[in-house]
């Protein structure tokens, strides 16, 4: 009998193991069960207010009867006496029905005063439950309009709500995460912390010892480990980038940037940071074409040009394709009468010179040795730059466009066609706009990085010291 118990103790642990592997290896798989998509109705709540009840000590008593009086037998009345009290009976029956009456009359108005102050705080409550019933489900009609005409600020709250309800195993999975949305280009940028490696079990399995009564674990391989977090973290990448995808109703989506990051410690400074271990764009036409149930996710992932971390386990950090601080907000949209008081220069007023000088500055306090070249009638700058670092440096073409409007695919193909001229190791383009979807396909395979004008920004702050903005309105 005890061994039996002993046996069970080790197949129920056994079972919670291979259950929480099962979990871990079917991050991706379990929410193509699922659509996504947020169903507005749902979010409206639904009038749970309840029906007046009259207490019971409101309720109407049954009205008074008269007291029956005994009528004396017929011989009986020959009597005076009998007949006399059969008289006073009757009498004394009357006043009693009569004062009960009254009393009655009187105890009916006392409980229609008070259940009528009560029936009117009832229907003042319900009102106002309804009135707010009604002023949510408006606002939830408002949100699905301004989501489905693509209002910025709506789609991130509705891109919030599809990570927010993705259902994930309870425990390691921090599920938190930071959102920018690019309404140029319709770009969400989401910044996703990953759980640590420690979310993978230590132990292979479990048996029990007869001759030692224990219960011994048997441990799992290292690299089975590393090859398992990785996994997960291919599987959470792709799943974000499903559920978002398909939860897209608006179709605000043509891409979205995913960064995931590990909140650790620095050990050389003792401050917060974060690692990258991943970062990868997809865009929403290519994705969609993938059957996901049938990838191998590493392969997957590396497939869509993703930045993957080599040693995730050890935390060894990628550089993100756009830094989640480098999604600025100092874009200035047309009609905002503030635009006038702001203190920061506007890049936009640069003249040629100027922006020329600006840029090359920019890329001199990064590290780079930048030359000059030429400028352009367009209001872009060509440069090149020397990284001087050994076996990561080499020649860097620059060229930065002034534009207003989307940068398209041409613009990147005359810059890497400079840097076959040149010889060069790699090329920068940099806007003060946005960049289109054909653009950033282009450069997937190709030493090229594209910095948006959110991002110029960013490195002006960061590196230069200098706080700017972009109002394209001037």
């Amino acid at each position: 009998m005890y061994l039996e118990e002993r046996q069970d103790e080790v197949s129920d642990l056994n079972a919670e193991l291979n259950e929480n592997i099962t979990a871990l290896t079917t991050l991706l798989e379990h929410t193509l069960k699922f659509d996504d998509s947020i169903d507005f109705s749902a979010l409206k709540k639904t009038p749970k207010f309840e029906d007046f009840k009259t207490p019971k000590h409101l309720l109407p008593d049954p009205e008074p009867e008269v007291k029956a009086v005994n009528v004396p037998a017929l011989w009986k009345t020959i009597f005076p006496w009998v007949k006399k009290k059969y008289y006073r009976d009757l009498q004394s029956a009357e006043e009693l029905f009569i004062k009960s009456k009254e009393d009655y009359a009187i105890k009916l108005s006392k409980q229609k005063i008070e259940l009528d102050s009560l029936v009117a705080d009832y229907q003042t409550r319900r009102t106002a439950y309804l009135q707010e019933i009604k002023n949510q489900h408006d606002e939830v009609d408002q949100f699905e309009q301004d989501y489905l005409n693509c209002d910025p600020d709506s789609v991130l709250a509705y891109c919030e709500m599809v990570l927010t309800r993705s259902e994930y195993p309870k425990d390691g999975f921090p599920q938190t995460f930071r959102l920018a949305y690019l309404p140029g280009n319709k770009e969400l940028v989401v910044e996703y912390n990953l759980p640590e490696i420690s979310i993978v079990p230590r132990e292979l399995e479990y048996r029990y010892v007869k001759t030692r009564d224990v219960i011994d674990a048997k441990a799992r391989k290292i690299s089975e480990i590393k090859e398992l977090y990785q996994n997960i973290i291919a599987a959470i990448t792709l799943r974000t980038m499903h559920e978002l995808f398909e939860a897209d109703k608006a179709s605000a989506l043509t891409s979205v940037l995913f960064n995931g990051v590990i909140e650790t410690i620095d050990p050389t400074s003792g401050h917060d940071t974060k690692v990258t271990l991943v970062s990868a764009r997809a865009h929403k036409d290519d994705f969609m074409q993938i059957k996901l149930e049938r990838v191998e996710k590493t392969a997957c992932l590396k497939s869509l040009g993703a930045q993957v971390s080599g040693r995730p386990d050890e935390l060894q950090a990628v550089k993100p394709i756009i830094e989640f601080n480098m999604v600025d907000k100092r874009f200035i949209e047309q009609g905002d009468a503030l635009s006038g008081l702001e203190i920061r220069p506007n890049l936009m007023e640069l003249s040629p010179s100027e922006f020329e000088v600006l840029v090359s500055n920019l890329f001199s306090q990064m590290g780079l040795d930048t030359k000059l070249t030429r400028g352009t009638k367009d209001g872009g700058v060509d440069a090149v730059a020397f990284d001087t670092r050994p076996i990561l440096g080499g020649k860097v073409v620059i060229q930065a466009k002034r534009y207003k409007d989307t940068v398209g695919v041409s613009s990147v193909r005359d810059l890497y066609g400079t840097m076959m001229n040149e010889g060069a190791n790699k090329g920068i383009l940099v806007c003060t706009s946005q960049y289109g979807k054909d653009a950033y396909r282009f450069c997937e395979d190709k030493p090229i990085e594209l910095i948006d004008g959110g991002g110029l920004l960013y490195l002006l702050k960061e590196h230069a010291g200098v706080s700017a903005r972009i109002n394209p309105n001037f």
